[in-house]
């Protein structure tokens, strides 16, 4: 069975909210601090949940033989290829050749000729 509502309760807190008065600015403090709080928490939470991904990501490591990514150990646990111990793929790559000693050769061809 269901109980009355209440309604003095209801007229009581309306009548602070609507009348000027310092039991009024305590109960819109009040208020206003749990909506801050419900508005801040999720935010924050989703911020800390994004930095642990970033620095998650960062200690993962990537097979170069299959591609399978994994942190912690010096042979890939998919396919067994050992993982290179002196520098990721990238410092590698970056020591293969010399940038400078490159020659890229560029040939230009007008537009409007070629109608």
């Amino acid at each position: 069975m269901q109980g009355r509502l209440p309604w003095w309760w209801f007229l009581v807190l309306a009548l602070l909210l609507l009348a000027p008065g310092p039991a009024s600015r305590v109960l819109l403090d009040i208020v206003g601090g749990f909506t801050l709080v419900a508005l801040l928490v999720p935010l924050l939470l989703g911020g800390a949940g994004w930095l642990g991904w970033v620095l998650l990501q960062r200690r993962l490591r990537t097979c170069p033989a299959c591609g399978f990514r994994s942190f912690g150990s010096e042979v890939c646990p998919a396919c067994g290829t050992l993982f290179a111990s002196e520098g990721t793929g990238s410092e590698t790559a970056q020591t293969a050749f010399d940038a400078s000693d490159v020659t890229i050769d560029v040939t230009a061809t007008d537009v409007d000729q070629e109608r």
